[in-house]
């Protein structure tokens, strides 16, 4: 699980930016147009105590309803939930410090509830906040991301956006897990991330940006450290048969297309709505 780490400030100095090339010319009538990549930066992303996170909205939401902070399960203030456990609506005052396009702290938000969090079928936590969109828009001039209603694809370039080290990581979606287990929790269908998304302690909660659409696709929120099977901070991917793949190195995240049906009018987490499958106290 991608909290803070020893060690991991060390590898913030082995970064290096990778230049762009030029996109040659070609005939217009024979060449069809890639869709355009959207530029991913920090707005919108959040520093935690312990964490990285995102201020999100669904396709649906308005500007009146109260902001939602996304981050993990295993980042929760009160800590990791035991498996099976649900905290909904539970009163939190925690803070986050919102950062704009180049990862500047521009101000703190601050929770009202945690709306939901767990760590089983899959890592998340989701804070509302004591802001509405419209005026955390008013005040920064920040836009919340926006939550993709659909499973990300295999193959699809994305950025892993820290707003705890102020990094992005580029990769593609490798593949997916049908169970990842790590120590007592067990996930769901997890995103794994191509090798260069190399993410460090910390980054527990970062925001996965599809990197043609600007949406996020997932949540940030673990990797094999050690080559151990199954351990903490060592999940291991087990297949329909139940056969265990260790993957030393590689990293891992939380869909969170399976949020958007679960959320109401008003901004407010409802289990029972139709389609919301993410486990219920």
């Amino acid at each position: 699980m991608k909290k803070p780490l020893v060690g991991a400030l060390l590898a913030l100095l082995l970064t290096g930016a990778a230049a762009v090339p030029a996109a040659a010319s070609a005939p217009r009538e024979t060449v069809a147009q890639a869709p355009a990549a959207t530029a991913v930066d920090f707005a919108g992303t959040v520093a935690l105590s312990n964490c990285s996170g995102s201020v999100v909205r669904t396709p649906s939401s308005l500007p009146s309803d109260p902001a939602l902070v996304l981050s993990n399960g295993h980042c929760l203030e009160t800590g990791f939930p035991a498996p099976g456990q649900v905290v909904l609506n539970k009163r939190s005052t925690r803070s986050f410090t919102l950062l704009n396009s180049a990862g500047t702290g521009v101000g703190t938000l601050r929770a009202s509830k945690i709306a939901y969090g767990t760590m089983t079928d899959t890592d998340i936590s989701i804070y509302q906040l004591t802001k509405t969109y419209a005026q955390i828009q008013s005040t920064y001039g920040i836009s919340a991301l926006t939550l993709n209603d659909a499973h990300p694809v295999q193959g699809s370039a994305i950025k892993v956006v820290s707003g705890y080290w102020k990094r992005i990581y580029s990769c593609d979606v490798d593949g997916f897990v049908y169970r990842m287990k790590e120590g007592d929790w067990t996930w769901k269908d997890s995103v794994r991330y191509t090798s260069a998304c190399n993410t460090i302690g910390g980054t527990s909660g970062s925001p996965v940006i599809d990197a043609t659409t600007g949406k996020v696709v997932a949540v940030n929120n673990t990797g094999n450290e050690n080559g151990e099977s199954c351990t903490v901070n060592n999940p291991c991917e087990i297949d329909e048969s139940g056969a265990v793949t260790v993957r030393q190195g590689i990293n891992y995240a939380q869909e969170t297309y399976t949020i958007v049906p679960c959320i109401g009018a008003g901004n407010v987490i409802d289990l029972n709505r139709p389609g919301c499958t993410l486990p219920k106290p």
